[in-house]
């Protein structure tokens, strides 16, 4: 279960990042928000971007880390980013762990699924199990307005990753 933690801003710079290997295929992106807080996200070949969109500087996104990992006391702060999303207007994303019932950690948000529900992995390919008790990327349109909020999904991208 990772316990992800995000950023939302502006993309100000993106630059190489030379961790010492791989040239040319870690990127450094510099984020601010609107209270002037700039974070930045290594990412890496491995860092999943919803709907594999390309960002560029000026877009608005969402960098997902994991906030139980070690952090170089540096500023601005450096997060390893594992989701990124570009920020839509009629999108709604939501990147947590859900449990076997689908509610999210934060217990804000709980899944109802239907036929029409696509689960997926990150390389595109179907997922052909239950996709609760894991981590998600969730794609959905409106909610109920009771706590916690439900929602059917239109996309459940399940995230496979190595702890």
């Amino acid at each position: 279960m990772t316990n992800f933690h995000s950023f939302q801003g502006t993309v100000t710079v993106i630059s190489d990042f030379n961790p010492g290997f791989s040239e040319g295929c870690n990127k450094l992106f510099t984020l601010e928000n609107e209270m002037g807080t700039i974070v930045n996200f290594i990412v890496s070949p491995s860092t999943y971007f919803v709907d594999h969109e390309i960002i560029r500087v000026g877009d608005r996104v969402t960098g997902y880390f994991n906030g139980d990992l070690p952090v170089i006391l540096i500023y601005p702060p450096q997060y390893q980013a594992i989701v990124m999303v570009r920020e839509q207007p009629d999108q709604n994303i939501k990147v947590d762990h859900f449990d076997d019932q689908l509610l999210s950690s934060d217990g804000e948000l709980k899944l109802n699924l239907s036929q029409y529900t696509q689960l997926l992995l990150t390389n595109g390919q179907l997922f052909t199990r239950y996709p609760g008790g894991r981590d998600l990327i969730v794609s959905y349109g409106p909610t109920t307005r009771g706590i916690p909020a439900q929602t059917t999904p239109y996309r459940i991208i399940i995230l496979c990753l190595e702890s």
